[in-house]
């Protein structure tokens, strides 16, 4: 017997089936090492979760707010005060027209139609404002309370910006002769109940 004749003697019969088994084996491991490869780029076509939420609408319970009181949310990256406010707050809102730059709210971009009212909002009692200052975009103070301030005597409540000195009333009107030449902007938003606010969506039929 020759050496390759004994060697071709130790080889072990040849199985067909485990053949086969070996090709379907390889072709499913390079199947999914071809889908592995092809999911980041496939994953890169959905949006990301920052992405899906990024100008969502935010709905906000406003129940259980005391006249007076302010929240804060965020919507687009930008903070939104909801005040509620009481019969005194809304008294003075067309007292101070003679201190306002814009007191009807005639500069159609910072409001919808249905907030270019006395005050600014869909209810009276409820202010719905992006409280960022409209000189640089700074966040002013809430001063809601009727009492002088050094920066203004007879202060009848109100937005004041420490960045520039910009002073808004609680409407959101820009004060006559400060940095500011805006009033504050109002989102959209609507009443989905009578607790309920939604910002970031106009009411059903609003123009």
């Amino acid at each position: 017997m020759s050496e390759t004749d004994s060697l071709a003697s130790l080889q072990p019969p040849e199985n067909p089936g485990r053949r086969r088994l070996l090709t379907w084996t390889t072709g499913v491991v390079g199947a999914a090492g071809a889908a592995a490869a092809l999911w980041p780029f496939a994953a890169s076509w959905k949006p990301s979760a920052r992405a899906r939420i990024v100008g969502a609408p935010v709905e906000v319970n406003v129940g259980g707010m005391e006249p007076g009181q302010i929240m804060r949310v965020v919507w687009r990256g930008q903070t939104i005060g909801i005040m509620r406010r009481n019969e005194r707050m809304l008294d003075d809102l067309e007292r101070l027209n003679d201190k306002m730059a814009d007191p009807q709210s005639e500069v159609e971009t910072q409001q919808p139609p249905y907030a270019q009212n006395v005050h600014r909002s869909i209810r009276p009692e409820f202010l719905v404002a992006n409280i960022h200052c409209t000189h640089l975009g700074c966040i002013p103070q809430v001063l809601p309370e009727v009492e002088a301030q050094p920066f203004d005597a007879e202060w009848r409540g109100g937005f004041f910006c420490p960045c520039h000195r910009s002073r808004f009333d609680l409407a959101g009107r820009v004060y006559s002769g400060v940095p500011a030449q805006l009033n504050l902007l109002i989102p959209p938003y609507y009443f989905a109940n009578d607790e309920t606010i939604v910002i970031g969506v106009d009411p059903e039929g609003a123009a």
